[in-house]
């Protein structure tokens, strides 16, 4: 049996604690942390469009004018990823191997999740109540598309029962769940500016 175990940030420590207690002690557990491409992407596409390219590190004015905003954010997300997986893997408390990767998000978990016996991850939208709305767009892509069981824990108690909405209407068929939003809309490319007229 392996288990792979999707970290984030905000709901991390209910994910371990689950493949700890629903486990066995001897299993095979990864810990897994994705790095959406889309904010340095953002800053490369900034530098790149706004202020320029291939100017070395270190140009005056000022220290590091010239170099590109989105190599420092790719170190920054690097760095947290370490971190948070660190911190996971001592909450584990047992041997397990960390995996960092890159990319769509909901994508990389599912490709992740290839060949496991089990996938663990959290609610992580709306958790005021129960119901689908709990769940984020790329969390609920990775449910809908896991190539393998999937353990789905709430990183809080659970809302009670009290917050199910109300059955329809006799006679009358529930309405069905509004579609889920892309986690990734695609972009638009901003219009080019008008070229100036000669003279």
């Amino acid at each position: 049996m392996a288990v792979v175990v999707w970290i984030t940030e905000g709901t991390w420590r209910a994910c371990v604690d689950a493949a700890r207690r629903h486990t066995p002690s001897d299993t095979p557990v990864v810990l897994l942390h994705v790095s959406g491409a889309d904010v340095p992407g953002a800053a490369h596409g900034a530098f790149a469009g706004l202020l320029g390219r291939g100017h070395p590190r270190g140009h005056r004015p000022a220290e590091g004018w010239g170099s590109d905003p989105g190599t420092r954010v790719e170190e920054l997300a690097d760095a947290a990823a370490r971190q948070l997986l660190d911190a996971a893997a001592d909450r584990l408390g047992r041997p397990c191997s960390r995996v960092e990767r890159t990319g769509r998000i909901e994508r990389e978990v599912v490709a992740a999740a290839d060949g496991a016996d089990l996938l663990v991850l959290a609610r992580d939208g709306d958790r005021s109540g129960l119901g689908p709305r709990s769940l984020a767009p790329a969390t609920r892509f990775a449910v809908d598309h896991a190539p393998c069981p999937v353990l789905l824990v709430w990183p809080e108690p659970a809302p009670g029962t009290a917050t199910l909405p109300p059955p329809p209407e006799p006679g009358r068929p529930q309405p069905p769940h509004p579609p889920h939003a892309d986690p990734h809309p695609p972009h638009a490319d901003p219009p080019h500016p008008p070229h100036p007229g000669p003279g």
